[in-house]
């Protein structure tokens, strides 16, 4: 199974746009966005995956009650992160926990193996690395307003590959 994360896309349209078609290019059957959407009208633009998006709030967001009346018709949207989401492949649960920051105990909670993948945002830096049996991925800024680089990720949960498109 394909799942697409991005992340602090702080209302760039066109990069949303873009994200979207790679999104559905690719067949992901989800998506998770960890956080800083910033505000409703991003909403048509998401709307047009051919697939399930689930959110956090980042530290950005504005307008919260809108966002979670618009995307909790895609999916779903958490105001206070983490959002844990369980996929089910092959008779086997794969565990999912989004953050927007980081949390302090990133490693820790890593190394309790609890999870198969980690997610956060925040930084806009790419992050990826294995603690164990999971991966911390961040997928960067996909919105490119503070380093200039535009990037989601695509995992592919039975061979645990991470792919990071820039946009």
């Amino acid at each position: 199974m394909l799942v697409g994360i991005i992340s602090d896309t702080h209302e760039n349209m066109s990069a949303i746009d873009k994200a979207v078609e790679i999104f559905n290019q690719k067949k992901v059957s989800i998506v998770f966005h960890a956080g800083d959407i910033i505000s409703p009208i991003t909403f048509s633009h998401f709307d047009k995956l051919n697939c399930p998006i689930h959110l956090v709030f980042g530290n950005n967001d504005g307008e919260k009650t809108m966002l979670k009346e618009k995307y909790s018709k895609r999916g779903s949207i958490i105001q206070t992160p983490p959002l844990e989401y369980v996929l089910e492949e092959n008779n086997r649960k794969i565990k999912f926990i989004i953050f927007h920051e980081p949390p302090q105990n990133l490693e820790d909670l890593a190394k309790s193996g609890e999870y198969d993948f980690i997610i956060y945002g925040h930084t806009h830096k790419q992050d990826l690395r294995s603690v164990g049996n999971t991966i911390i991925i961040n997928p960067g800024e996909a919105g490119g307003w503070l380093y200039g680089g535009q990037t989601i990720t695509i995992v592919d949960t039975q061979t645990k590959k991470v792919e990071f498109i820039n946009l």
